[in-house]
């Protein structure tokens, strides 16, 4: 097998058969191929319209969650059961273009790890494209990696690549940053084309921006510092023991040789307060230390149905 291509599908009916068309006349002449529909809790009949291509594709897969876990899940279960040399994610509504396909592989077969889409030219309001600029201008700062658009569901990986991260929550925006965690720095990018969504509405609000500031910092924090938690929480916790040491030295010191009053003097409340808060922050890292040394087993959704 050549390619897998992993689409999560969250109520896109309408969308699927011309995908699945679109993907055929874009892989069939030069690739063996799969395509893995994750129906993420649909309510629509997306999970009928991919039980029909299954019966009549050999080369169309799918599975269906209880209900909707979100893009990341859903993405994952469709790495873990992908079986091509490549893999290759896009979104169901057509607005990725599957003719882009080939170039990235391409670009995978001359030595890159990841190749990431890049939508200079979308096809979306306003409220949504300046939002994702801010949101990818500052993921490219922290993450240290020169790409324009993060958020493109769009992405091409060699298959051990996939085989190495693991994704939940709302992770698959910084698929490169886990990849480039895992050592696969290898990253390129290809501008691709970006098409109005035809059917339906789009899933995504607002609020993913805000989730997604949460997650990079959930991200770049567990990054540097998941192996060693006493190295953030410990020198936190010694730096306000210290300044709150300091400070109650400094109240006895008055109190002894000077004979004044400090029992009212918000100056000794903070040096206990930033004292407590630094013991707090010290045990914070020593159990981070201890429940790192646990194997914690990742969840797993509960699969429905697979054709």
């Amino acid at each position: 097998m050549d390619v897998s291509i992993v689409i999560p599908v969250y109520n896109e009916e309408e969308s699927l058969p011309e995908l699945e068309k679109a993907i055929h006349e874009a892989l069939n002449a030069d690739f063996s191929y799969e395509i893995i529909f994750v129906d993420d809790g649909s309510t629509d009949n997306s999970w009928g319209v991919i039980t029909s291509l299954s019966d009549k594709k050999d080369t169309v897969r799918g599975i269906s969650f209880h209900h909707n876990y979100g893009k990341s899940v859903a993405l994952q279960a469709g790495f873990e059961a992908s079986e091509g040399k490549y893999v290759v994610t896009m979104d169901a509504d057509l607005q990725d273009d599957p003719s882009e396909v080939p170039e990235m592989i391409q670009m995978l077969q001359n030595g890159y790890d990841l190749v990431s889409g890049w939508k200079k030219e979308r096809h979306d309001p306003l409220s949504k494209t300046i939002p994702s600029k801010f949101f990818n201008y500052v993921t490219r700062k922290v993450a240290r990696i020169n790409l324009h658009d993060f958020n493109c569901g769009l992405k091409a990986y060699r298959a051990e690549v996939v085989e190495n991260i693991y994704l939940y929550g709302e992770l698959h925006r910084y698929i490169p940053m886990l990849a480039k965690r895992e050592g696969y720095s290898r990253i390129a990018e290809k501008v691709v084309k970006h098409h109005p969504r035809k059917y339906g509405k789009t899933k995504f609000g607002f609020s993913r921006f805000m989730n997604g500031f949460l997650d990079l910092i959930t991200i770049t924090f567990v990054q540097r510092y998941l192996q060693k938690p006493m190295h953030f929480f410990g020198t936190v916790g010694v730096l306000l023991l210290l300044i709150g040491g300091g400070i109650n030295f400094y109240m006895a010191f008055i109190k002894f040789f000077y004979g004044r009053g400090i029992g009212d003097r918000p100056l000794l409340f903070l040096g206990i307060l930033l004292m407590v808060v630094g013991v707090q922050f010290f045990s914070t890292g020593l159990l981070g230390e201890m429940i790192n040394k646990n194997h914690v087993e990742k969840q797993k959704p509960r699969i429905r149905e697979k054709v």
